[in-house]
């Protein structure tokens, strides 16, 4: 059975709970926090009814505070729900910027708290299968520094082992920041050139007289400046492997000496007349509309016969599903590290923007809002504000009235979420439930008890 723990220095509250949930889930008592973090170590539950005022400062919020920081610092992933009272709001809205799951008003009512604590299991399992999915990620797939499980990334890996081992011309195409580079790099890693360079550049990145030199090289005195002759890229990447980033953006001209080389394998450089042999595969990336571009005469037909004899097209994040979370976990990981941090994790309103963003920027952009919340964040969990969102999900207005109970500002809260959540789904129970995190049995359950009718 799941694993329940219930912190509360009341004896009437803990044994009214455990003879209330004990038949779902195997629930652990503790009366103060040294015994509740001795069962939490020990027991490791999942989730957590942890009241704010404990022993020895039961007048206050003191321990309670401390036991949730310490609980999150040993388990991130641990779904705490707060017991407050109905004058704690502060406190309460403190506790779950620290990374609470949830808070729950005392007195408490069964029927009421056991729907939350069966969405924080939920949650809870959802987290678990997350974590198994990355660890279980395809071998070649870490080993390309990649995260995906959709099938269209499975397709992408099954690709690259399948043409590695050939010298033929590929195109990777795909939106910006969908990793195009991360691609080219694995082909290279896992062919036979291994061991020689992987010489990069953007051709969009150079300004157009100073290209041709840097692609072919120059010879001394081939133009004003030209003091010694240079090897261009190309010669830098004889035994390897050269990837033309952006080669949409390469000029028309040039183009022309890119193909003669593809099909010849020899150069000439900048003011020379020597033939030199080059032995190099070229993988080439474009976010252009190819078709387009040969339609307006921006692009040779010709060279991308040469250039696409495979092709490789990166799906955008947004149509990866659950790779996002995955995705996003792995950076949020390397980012702790790097900063020394102590491990933090994404809050449920977080994991909300992480789904519903339609990140233009994919990839790239995620790893740079990662960054910056693990750098921005105080406490023990990423919000969305921290992810830069705009407008925090899980911050509806709250009423700020006298006499407003915790129960009736999170209720309010609960039914603007849900009523969003459904109208965004044009009425889709099931699907505004994933959004929401929760399972549809659970959402119908809200939904009757705030008085939602879809």
């Amino acid at each position: 059975m799941k694993k329940l723990l219930i912190v509360d220095d009341n004896d009437d509250i803990r044994q009214q709970l455990k003879w209330g949930l004990n038949q779902e889930f195997q629930v652990l008592l503790a009366a103060d926090g040294r015994e509740a973090l001795q069962q939490f170590k020990s027991e490791k539950p999942d989730v957590v009814v942890l009241d704010l005022g404990l022993p020895p400062y039961a007048d206050s919020s003191v321990e309670g505070f401390r036991c949730l920081d310490e609980m999150l610092g040993l388990n991130p992933a641990a779904k705490v729900i707060m017991l407050t009272g109905n004058n704690e709001r502060e406190n309460a809205l403190k506790a779950m910027r620290m990374g609470a799951f949830d808070f729950y008003a005392k007195p408490p009512v069964l029927s009421e708290l056991k729907v939350i604590i069966t969405r924080a299991f939920h949650l809870a399992n959802i987290d678990e299968q997350n974590l198994r999915q990355v660890s279980s990620q395809s071998e070649d797939g870490e080993q390309w520094g990649m995260v995906g499980s959709c099938p269209e990334m499975q397709a992408v890996f099954h690709t690259i082992r399948k043409v590695a081992g050939s010298n033929a011309p590929i195109l990777i195409t795909g939106e910006s920041g969908t990793g195009k580079e991360l691609v080219a790099g694995a082909i290279h890693e896992a062919s036979s050139r291994n061991k020689g360079p992987l010489v990069a550049i953007n051709c969009g990145a150079i300004p157009e007289n100073l290209l041709e030199s840097e692609l072919f090289g120059h010879e001394k005195g081939a133009f004003t400046g030209a003091h010694a002759a240079v090897r261009g890229k190309l010669q830098f990447a004889h035994k390897g492997t050269l990837f033309l980033d952006e080669i949409g953006e390469l000029p028309v001209n040039l183009q022309v000496k890119l193909l003669r080389f593809l099909q010849e394998g020899t150069i000439q450089r900048v003011g020379g007349r020597e033939e030199i042999a080059i032995d190099a595969r070229t993988t080439c990336a474009t976010n252009v509309d190819i078709a387009k571009a040969i339609e307006e005469g921006r692009f040779r037909e010709d060279l991308y016969y040469r250039i696409g004899v495979i092709n490789i097209k990166l799906p955008p994040l947004r149509e990866r599903g659950d790779d996002i979370l995955l995705i996003a976990e792995n950076f949020l990981r390397l980012y702790c590290k790097e900063n020394k941090k102590k491990t933090v994790r994404f809050s449920t309103a977080a994991v909300a923007f992480l789904k519903r963003h339609n990140w233009p920027g994919n990839v790239r952009e995620l790893k740079n809002r990662v960054q910056r919340a693990v750098i921005m964040c105080d406490g023990a969990s990423i919000g969305p504000l921290d992810l830069g969102c705009d407008v925090e999900p899980a911050a509806m207005p709250v009423p700020s009235g006298d006499g407003v109970s915790l129960k009736a500002a999170r209720e309010r809260m609960e039914r603007e979420m849900i009523q969003q959540a459904i109208e965004r789904q044009q009425g889709n129970i099931m699907k505004a439930a994933e959004e929401l995190g929760v399972s549809r049995p659970t959402l119908y359950d809200l939904m009757k008890k705030l008085s939602i009718h879809p």
